[in-house]
């Protein structure tokens, strides 16, 4: 018995994974679809995305917890506290380059939608050690506050992204240029 409900658990965890990454990539390209739209594109019934999400609402903010959890788990990859703070920035910026898409769709939705960046979370407080261990050791510019380091961060993310689909370079290149222009700000 016990066995049957946690292959049913994870049955249910695997089901929800996929119509959230089907929702990543459908409100992506349009962020009006329908739930009929989210539902093709996981594969499932529109009544399965309604079991597990009965509301847009719920979706969207499902999504924005989704958002949060890939980013601690990125920022926990990057290993923040290893090795000199501009080392530790560049494998931040790789591993929140590859969360593009989801990114993207919760910090720009509409207000009120349920969506948007999360703060206070472990990867915030991790960024923010870092930051200042890069200025006391020197490697990143003092006169940087965290705040405007975080948002530049961001920022060159977001450019990054909009470089690789509206200009259509390779991935490769958009992150070098993302990397190498976000490294430079930062630099003493």
């Amino acid at each position: 018995m016990e066995r049957a409900a946690e292959a049913e658990s994870r049955t249910r965890t695997r089901t929800r994974h996929t119509i959230l990454d089907a929702a990543v990539g459908v409100f992506s390209s349009d962020p009006a679809a329908s739930l009929a739209e989210v539902a093709a594109a996981a594969g499932v019934a529109r009544s399965t995305v309604q079991r597990y999400f009965p509301e847009r609402a719920d979706l969207l903010t499902a999504l924005s917890d989704h958002a949060t959890e890939r980013v601690a788990a990125a920022a926990r990859r990057a290993r923040l506290d290893e090795g000199s703070a501009p080392d530790a920035l560049s494998r931040l910026v790789q591993e929140y380059f590859d969360l593009g898409d989801i990114l993207m769709l919760v910090t720009t939705g509409p207000p009120g939608d349920g969506t948007g960046a999360d703060d206070g979370t472990w990867a915030d407080e991790a960024f923010d050690a870092l930051l200042a261990r890069g200025h006391a050791a020197g490697t990143i510019d003092p006169t940087l506050p965290a705040e405007w380091i975080g948002q530049l961060l961001w920022s060159t993310l977001y450019a990054g992204w909009s470089h690789l689909r509206t200009n259509g370079v390779s991935r490769h290149e958009a992150l070098t240029v993302c990397l190498r222009s976000f490294l430079k700000a930062v630099a003493p």
